[in-house]
């Protein structure tokens, strides 16, 4: 009798870790999904764009407009002009103005940050960690 209730003690822990594990789980998700993703960045209006020196790569600039409590941003979108795919690669904070520069046709740098549009993305959110 004994040997059960320490099995039924064993199986009620695991059950609950693994239900806290999921909770925490769920809730870093959230807060990353809401606050850190560049995926769900505001649109913003259209400022401007630049090519990469063979036309590959297209940058297009948005100003952000936060509202009454924010400042503005830049948000960068690089799009692929051969398959058209969009993806978020800047998003400055505290800016209203934007000067890119390529370096070659995967370097770029956006007011000051050095970018390979291949692989990095600049957030300002993830430099006041």
């Amino acid at each position: 009798m004994i040997w059960g209730y320490a099995n039924l003690k064993k199986k009620i822990l695991m059950g609950c870790m693994t239900f806290f594990i999921l909770v925490v789980g769920l809730l870093v998700f959230t807060v990353y999904y809401f606050f850190y993703s560049m995926h769900r960045l505001p649109e913003g209006d259209y400022m401007s764009q630049t090519s990469s020196p063979n036309n590959t790569y297209t940058i297009e600039f948005y100003l952000v407009n936060g509202g009454a409590t924010t400042d503005y941003s830049i948000r960068g979108e690089l799009v692929d002009t051969e398959t058209n795919d969009r993806e978020n690669i800047y998003w400055e904070y505290r800016k209203e103005n934007v000067k890119a520069i390529w370096i070659d046709e995967h370097t770029v740098i956006i007011n000051g940050h050095k970018l390979d549009v291949r692989k990095d993305k600049y957030d300002w959110r993830q430099e006041m960690e």
